[in-house]
């Protein structure tokens, strides 16, 4: 088997397995389902271009969800701008999604789930996400954020803590 046919079988190997874990992390950054494949496919170039082969899906999966994470949240920066300017130059008060009443209250909890997931600082941030939308072990966080798993379960409890007193202050009960 030639090298080139030999990379091409570990790559679509790889991208089995971390795939879906990498468009729960992704998605749960951003909320777009387009966003969250663009930046999927964009995480997966970089890995196929890598001049270095990984040795281990292990160690693939780890710098792919880096990779991915760091990029949906340069993405949610780089959105929040945007809409920040278009309400500013146009004024255009959020669109609201149509639907049942129920399916409202759902979408507008999620939405101040995200807000609160995006006050809190990177540090924070990543490894909850990590833990409830990647379903991360905390060993995995741990490799990935290239900090202790000790230190991982700290920031987890902490965020946790964090969400909570935002979203009490805003009367959502998400239990």
């Amino acid at each position: 088997m030639s090298h080139e046919a030999q990379h091409a079988e570990s790559f679509e190997r790889v991208y089995k397995e971390v795939f879906p874990v990498l468009f729960r992390v992704a998605y749960h950054i951003t909320g777009d389902k387009i966003a969250t494949e663009d930046l999927c496919q964009e995480a997966f170039i970089r890995y196929f271009n890598r001049t270095t082969p990984l040795k281990t899906i292990d160690d693939a999966k780890y710098w792919l969800i880096r990779v991915v994470k760091n990029l949906s949240f340069n993405y949610q920066k780089r959105k929040g701008r945007e809409q920040k300017a278009n309400v500013k130059v146009f004024n255009e008060p959020q669109p609201r999604m149509p639907g049942g009443e129920e399916e409202y209250l759902r979408r507008e909890t999620s939405r101040m789930v995200r807000e609160a997931l995006e006050k809190l600082p990177p540090r924070l941030r990543s490894p909850i996400i990590l833990k409830e939308y990647g379903g991360l072990s905390y060993k995995e966080i741990g490799k990935i954020l290239r900090i202790t798993e000790g230190n991982v379960k700290v920031r987890i409890f902490r965020a946790r803590n964090q969400l909570q007193q935002y979203l009490d202050q805003e009367g959502i009960d998400v239990s």
